[in-house]
Parts: C-alpha cells; sequence; structure tokens
C-alpha cells in the first residue's frame, strides 16, 4: 500500500490543521493507520491510531482530547484533526499502515507533512 499524506502547514498556537493520509495500491480499511511525528532533534512519536477492525482509536496522552483521528474508506483516506495546536506539536507528521494494532508490522509510510505552529 502507498499513503500520501498531506494538510500540514504554518498555523498559530490555539489553531486547527487537518492532515489527510490517502491510500492507493490497496483499502486503507484493512490496516490499522496510525499518525507519527518527528520534531527536529528528537525520536519519532506515536501520536494515534485507528483499528482496520471496528474502527477504535487510541492516543499518546499529549493528543487526548485535542487530536482526532477518523477514516473515509469510500475515500481512502484517513484524517487526523488536530486543534487546540500548540508550538511543541510542531513536527513532520507521518502516516503509517500496519497490519497489526500496535504498528509493528508497517506495509507502508506517508511522507510527511510539516505542521508548524508559531506562538
Amino acid at each position: 500500500v502507498q499513503l500520501q499524506a498531506s494538510g500540514g502547514g504554518l498555523v498559530q498556537a490555539g489553531g486547527s490543521l487537518r492532515l489527510s493520509c490517502v491510500g492507493s495500491g490497496d483499502s486503507l480499511s484493512t490496516y490499522t493507520v496510525s499518525w507519527f511525528r518527528q520534531a527536529p532533534g528528537k525520536e519519532r512519536e506515536l501520536v494515534g491510531g485507528i483499528k482496520w477492525s471496528g474502527g477504535g482509536t487510541s492516543y499518546v496522552d499529549s493528543a487526548k482530547g485535542r487530536f482526532t483521528i477518523s477514516r473515509d474508506n469510500a475515500k481512502n483516506t484517513v484524517y487526523l484533526q488536530m486543534n487546540s495546536l500548540k508550538p511543541e506539536d510542531m513536527a513532520v507528521y507521518f502516516c503509517a499502515a500496519a497490519i497489526d494494532s500496535q504498528c509493528r508490522v508497517v506495509r507502508g509510510w506517508g511522507q510527511g507533512t510539516l505542521v508548524t505552529v508559531s506562538s
């Protein structure tokens, strides 16, 4: 499966962005799709994911209550809605499609989209 992430940009603190992860070559509905981010000088961090089975979602503590992951199977797309953005959310965001719920067996990565949050 191939993934294309988009939607990043510059936003003021407190603002919102919606990232998209469009799949091709296979249906994303059969994968657990997760969002990761990597800030300069830091390790890649799992932000959250949506399971292929049942659509359950999970988030890292820093994202709970602010970020929402959803999927539109008709568009073969997974979204990351980010509200109340903080400067510490600034990073390159990646999406990944895995065949397991813990996102350990990844079958495809998006190319990354940059989110910049100004204070």
